[in-house]
This record gives C-alpha cells, sequence and structure tokens, in this order.
C-alpha cells in the first residue's frame, strides 16, 4: 500500500509563492504519472499538474506560466511550484500518483489560502 504525503501548504498574500511537496512511502517502480489535483469549496476536483515517468508535463490552462511541477530528488516525489499566487488558487491540494495498473494513490490534501 502506497501513502502520500503532502507538505508546504499554508496563507499567502496574493502574487507570493508557495512550493508544495509530496512524498511516498516505500520505493515504487510502476508510477505511471504523479499529478496534483486541487479542490476549492463548493468546487468539484480538478486536475492542476501532471507529469509522466517521461518528464512530459501538462497543466490546467489557468496555472500555466504560474505554476511549475518537477520530481524531487528521492524516488516518488513531486514538487508543484507555485508563483504569482491569486485568491482564486485557494483550494485543498491533493497530490495523486497513477501506477502503470491504473491505480491511484491519493494523498490527504494540503490547505492552500491565498489572501488578497
Amino acid at each position: 500500500q502506497v501513502q502520500l504525503v503532502e507538505s508546504g501548504g499554508g496563507l499567502v498574500q496574493a502574487g507570493g509563492s508557495l512550493s508544495l511537496s509530496c512524498a511516498a512511502s516505500g520505493s515504487r517502480s510502476d508510477i505511471r504519472t504523479m499529478s496534483w489535483y486541487r479542490q476549492a469549496p463548493g468546487k468539484s476536483r480538478e486536475l492542476v499538474a501532471v507529469i509522466s515517468n517521461s518528464g512530459t508535463t501538462n497543466y490546467l490552462d489557468s496555472v500555466k506560466g504560474r505554476f511549475t511541477i518537477s520530481r524531487g530528488n528521492a524516488k516518488n516525489t513531486v514538487i508543484l511550484q507555485m508563483n504569482s499566487l491569486q485568491p482564486e488558487d485557494t483550494a485543498v491540494y491533493y497530490c495523486c500518483q497513477l501506477s502503470v495498473s491504473r491505480i491511484a494513490y491519493w494523498g490527504k490534501g494540503t490547505l492552500v489560502t491565498v489572501s488578497s
């Protein structure tokens, strides 16, 4: 069983930056993609950014140019660097890792609050 732990959330003023990190317990070699989702109050969960095991990245249109997803130094660690944060970025951010057998592992989420 894979356990994911997110860290790095918090309160920041508009225009500020935060870096989220997600670490997986154990060492797995069957992770296909690592991604970040977010869910704002009263809204559905949405995909923010994804990185494949080949390094290909994709982003939600509203965060392009502001957020960067990357792999951490430790295996199965993923980082989301968020710059120029806006109040509409306020949400709980979740890490998700998808295995080659299409099993999705989720973290418990970390809250990001952007004040105006």
